[in-house]
């Protein structure tokens, strides 16, 4: 389906931040897509961009007329139109929070979901990052957001996904053309995770992006593509050190991921090769997925389960947060008669991850950490602790330089 890329003409309550694309409810808001976005490789990564920032936006839309306007393209949302770049910043999953981080505006991020949680994991990666810090321990928690409270908020873009806060039982269509209308333009994917279907309320078609594409959309929206490109090339530089690194196919691990919640009566697990930014971590490291196919990414799994699976390699997501004790998690597996017989328990090889809904720099970082906990030999160990901050690397076995990271976010580059 095509854009509609002519702006409302209707009159809002901002003139400077404006919705562009068809009538309400007759096609962009009813998840109308354009064919802009770029599929994803096979493993579900992008190599070195091959346009750049000013390329790619002309190609969706985004180079500016004489009056300083600009408009930029993203399923499901179709073209959005803006006068000057966004300042105020809603999001409802950090992936998209993380962005805006990343582009040094996450000081401009009004709410979060899980603010405190997520506050407190950003901070054991920043750590590692000199003079870039963190703070959303106090935003609004918007994973149950209401459409009050984003009147109050008054944000200048909602860097969320319209069609998964459809989804909430308070919202319904019209409610999400109201805050298009008369607050600010959505602007966010979120089904990209996992490559979730949208449900029945968004009839319209819906593309998937990974991380870095989505990322570079984003950063157009905040006209931030310097930044962007500057990142993007470390990344680059990080696929490129992993894949020259990687060893034979038959010497990979097998790899689950589980949850970092109450082990010992409820275990969320989800496969390592399942499409999607979730895993964008994990798919260039090509390891075998120890169930191969058996399960939904996403279910409920027990200790049998896991035993007949029986990876090499655990991984506990929000194993980094500070209030989970990566100690305690193997304590449990291995006091279990039928969890302590897994490979990975009996080998040592339990390990913490970050974040599902991670942005840019904790993908650098959970990268580096993968290739560490996957393949040692090759990228170097992974220190085994019981929690706190990222670890310490030797500057010799770090994939990706602090130093130069910070500075891409702090605008000194």
């Amino acid at each position: 389906m095509e854009h509609d890329e002519t702006p409302r003409t209707g009159l809002t309550r901002r003139d400077y931040v404006k919705f562009g694309g068809a009538a309400v409810g007759g096609g962009l808001l009813a998840g109308c897509t354009g064919g802009s976005g770029s599929e994803s490789t096979a493993d579900g990564e992008t190599d070195a961009p091959t346009q750049t920032a000013t390329e790619a936006a002309t190609e969706t839309g985004t180079e500016s007329p004489a009056d300083g306007s600009y408009s930029v393209t993203m399923s499901p949302v179709g073209t959005v139109e803006f006068d000057e770049p966004p300042q105020s910043i809603f999001t409802r999953l950090t992936h998209h929070a993380g962005m805006a981080f990343a582009l040094g505006r996450g000081d401009d991020v009004n709410a979060v979901n899980g603010p405190a949680y997520y506050d407190a994991t950003w901070k054991q990666f920043t750590a590692r990052l000199p003079g870039v810090e963190v703070d959303w321990a106090d935003l609004y928690p918007s994973w149950e957001t209401s459409k009050e409270k984003l009147y109050e908020l008054d944000s200048d873009v909602h860097l969320a996904d319209p069609a998964w806060v459809v989804q909430l039982e308070q919202w319904d269509m019209a409610d999400i053309e109201e805050v298009a209308e008369n607050i600010s333009p959505w602007f966010g994917n979120s089904l990209s995770a996992r490559h979730a279907s949208p449900t029945d309320e968004w009839t319209g078609d819906y593309e998937y992006y990974t991380l870095w594409e989505q990322f570079e959309k984003v950063a157009q929206m905040l006209r931030e593509e310097e930044r962007y490109e500057a990142l993007a090339a470390v990344h680059d530089d990080v696929l490129a050190t992993i894949e020259a690194g990687l060893p034979p196919e038959d010497e990979r691990p097998s790899v689950v991921l589980l949850t970092a919640s109450d082990i010992e009566n409820q275990v969320w697990a989800y496969t390592v090769g399942n499409p999607g930014f979730m895993t964008s971590h994990i798919r260039p490291l090509a390891p075998h997925d120890a169930f191969e196919g058996s399960i939904e990414s996403g279910s409920t799994v027990d200790f049998e389960a896991l035993l007949e699976a029986d990876p090499d390699v655990l991984l506990f997501l929000s194993g980094m947060q500070p209030s989970v004790s990566m100690n305690d998690l193997r304590a449990t597996l291995e006091s279990d008669p039928v969890a302590a017989e897994i490979s990975a328990v009996q080998n040592g090889r339990v390990y913490p991850q970050g974040a599902r809904y991670q942005g840019p720099i904790l993908n650098l970082f959970q990268l580096e950490m993968s290739a560490k906990q996957f393949y040692p030999e090759a990228f170097g160990e992974w220190p085994i602790s019981d929690g706190g901050p990222y670890p310490e690397i030797p500057e010799d076995e770090q994939l990706f330089d602090r130093q130069h990271v910070a500075d891409i976010i702090n605008g000194e580059f």
